[in-house]
């Protein structure tokens, strides 16, 4: 058995093994095409499963309200949704968050029935190849990330997200977009959780300067930085254009770390995604990442940095 059918087989185990979908527990699993982290994705192999899941609750969901004798209109009054949005949650067009799924539960008096899709609807938002890496960030104690090309999602403002996902070649079509703006949404409760993660986030010069969007989209992008980069757990950093050395040369990284002290790196290249769960890699990545930060400007120069590109637009 080869190293990587081997990583895949320990994948299989799910997290009774310690790992979440898509991990392995000492190589690199690789299943799939990448860009969630920063640039988001859909049409891979694999989104069919995330879409037959999102069909099946929506027609649990569907046959449950027929059961109440309720039409779509008052159970949407009642769960505090249109009747629009009710319609794309039966048709498995969009993903209701975990709230609302114990709402219509209650409202239904499903007796837990809907509430056990809760934990598959979460994970069938994400591309197959990125539900590894979803699950990991819920459970971070510490999560770094060095990008080079975009905004890391979990600092993407709405509309940067939109500008990204509408440039995709091939084009992506409305609803898998609406999916993955959801998606990346709900990942940057990371900032709201408690207890708090530590989180440190060292981007290019030159992810700053790209307008993606438009002047409009990059303004505010930045001025969300700027928010985010005065909370008390976040570091945010800038690799400066005319820096004369960089140990990041290698490209984006992510690396997460959990409160049983494994650690995780996530890496995305063209066409490709890789979570690599061996602890002597990661270790590496860790002290790469540290030399990374020793060579960028410090936060409170990065966030002066920011200000003054943001003045300038």
């Amino acid at each position: 058995m080869t190293e990587r059918t081997a990583t895949a087989t320990a994948a299989a185990a799910g997290p009774e093994e310690g790992f979440p979908p898509g991990e392995g527990g000492g190589g690199v699993v690789s299943p799939g095409a990448g860009g969630e982290s920063g640039n988001g994705d859909g049409g891979r192999p694999g989104d069919d499963v995330g879409r037959a899941v999102m069909a099946a609750f929506g027609q649990a969901m569907k046959t449950l309200r027929l059961r109440a004798g309720l039409d779509r209109e008052e159970f949407g009054r009642r769960i505090g949704y249109s009747t629009a949005t009710v319609a794309s949650y039966e048709q498995g067009r969009r993903t209701p968050s975990p709230r609302t799924i114990d709402k219509a539960d209650e409202v239904l008096v499903a007796d837990g029935l809907l509430c056990l899709w809760k934990e598959q609807v979460e994970r069938a938002q994400y591309p197959v190849f990125f539900q590894g890496m979803a699950a990991l960030e819920k459970e971070a104690v510490e999560l770094v990330v060095y990008d080079t090309l975009v905004v890391n999602g979990l600092l993407q403002t709405e509309e940067y997200m939109r500008a990204l996902l509408g440039m995709r070649c091939p084009p992506l079509d409305p609803e898998t977009i609406e999916q993955r703006v959801i998606a990346r949404l709900a990942r940057q409760e990371i900032f709201d959780r408690r207890p708090v993660p530590l989180l440190s986030f060292v981007m290019d010069e030159s992810v700053l300067r790209r307008r993606y969007g438009g002047k409009g989209v990059l303004r505010g992008q930045l001025e969300q930085l700027l928010l985010i980069g005065q909370k008390r757990n976040v570091a945010l950093q800038v690799m400066p254009l005319d820096s004369d050395e960089s140990a990041g040369v290698d490209g984006p990284f992510t690396i997460v770390s959990r409160s049983d002290g494994k650690r995780f790196v996530y890496a995305e290249a063209q066409g490709t995604s890789a979570l690599q769960t061996d602890p002597e890699q990661a270790v590496l990545a860790a002290a790469r990442y540290g030399m990374i930060r020793s060579q960028a400007l410090t936060p409170r120069e990065s966030l002066e940095f920011i200000e003054g590109l943001l003045g300038s637009l």
